[in-house]
């Protein structure tokens, strides 16, 4: 069900994009768009990964770390072949894969996440990130925020063209461009976050298999959401939100409901890995 809803929201994405480009200026308009989406794309698929890790200034573990050797561990249990395994230095607890595909994948753990957690509990951690390494949800979330991101650029071109009668579609009113260049691009972002939820949903899945027992991650989960709401991870942006366990401003009390989640709530996750542990028992 989650693969289809992915599905779903990507190719709406898409219309969304394409809406957007040919209501600003026709046939030419959605071209352009589209090559500008294209060569943004391009970026983020082979340098996407670098960019991240160095921004948190991640530093690459040695394979004689304890936490190379859960995840050398539990990569035995699978197809996949060994991501590099990173910390950040910091105290805030949290973790996040990265790589366009599993060959060139990376996960990384900070370090508040290692002074907090049991090794079980990292280990259901590390496992979650793998199997969004597995599903290829980094590459997939990638590019949800790449095509939202362009929307919201082409958006504003439109709101400045119809406000200064700029534009080659006459047959739309200036008033009318402006409320699709306002509705669409936080349309095109509730599309995105649905796109981020559902692949947390199947990593915490993924997880609860590979390691065989759902408390692992339950548990992680409950601590690192207590710990994430006294303060944010140093240089975290929202760009990058949808790419950790848990949402690195959870202590920000923006109250929009689901709409504009990157991640599903805690208790969901959890209540959902309590309802695993009948089926793998």
């Amino acid at each position: 069900m989650e693969q289809i809803k992915t599905v779903f929201f990507l190719t709406l994405l898409s219309v969304i994009f394409v809406t957007i480009g040919f209501a600003f200026a026709g046939s030419g308009g959605a071209m352009i768009a589209l090559l500008v989406v294209g060569g943004m794309n391009f970026y983020a698929y082979y340098y996407s990964d670098k960019h991240l890790l160095k921004h948190y200034d991640a530093e690459l573990l040695p394979t004689n770390h304890y936490i190379y050797k859960i995840v050398l561990r539990l990569i035995s249990k699978t197809d996949l072949p060994m991501p590099k395994v990173y910390i950040i230095h910091d105290r805030v607890p949290n973790a996040f894969a990265t790589g366009r595909n599993p060959k060139n994948a990376a996960v990384a753990v900070t370090s508040g996440l290692l002074d907090i957690l049991n090794e079980q509990e990292i280990e259901g951690v590390i496992a979650h990130e793998l199997s969004h390494v597995k599903h290829y949800d980094i590459l997939i979330g990638t590019i949800a925020a790449t095509v939202a991101g362009a929307i919201a650029w082409i958006a504003n071109i439109m709101q400045f063209s119809a406000m200064f009668g700029g534009g080659n579609n006459r047959s739309i009113h200036p008033i009318v461009m402006i409320l699709i260049a306002i509705v669409l691009p936080v349309a095109a972002m509730i599309v995105q976050m649905s796109v981020s939820r559902s692949r947390e949903y199947m990593a915490d899945e993924g997880a609860a298999r590979l390691t065989g027992d759902p408390s692992y991650l339950q548990s992680a989960l409950s601590k690192l959401e207590n710990y994430a709401r006294r303060g944010d991870l140093h240089n975290a942006t929202q760009e990058t939100a949808h790419m950790f366990i848990i949402n690195p401003f959870s202590g920000h009390n923006v109250n929009f409901g689901n709409l504009f989640r990157t991640h599903p709530t805690t208790e969901d996750r959890i209540a959902r890995l309590e309802e695993l542990k009948f089926e793998l028992n």
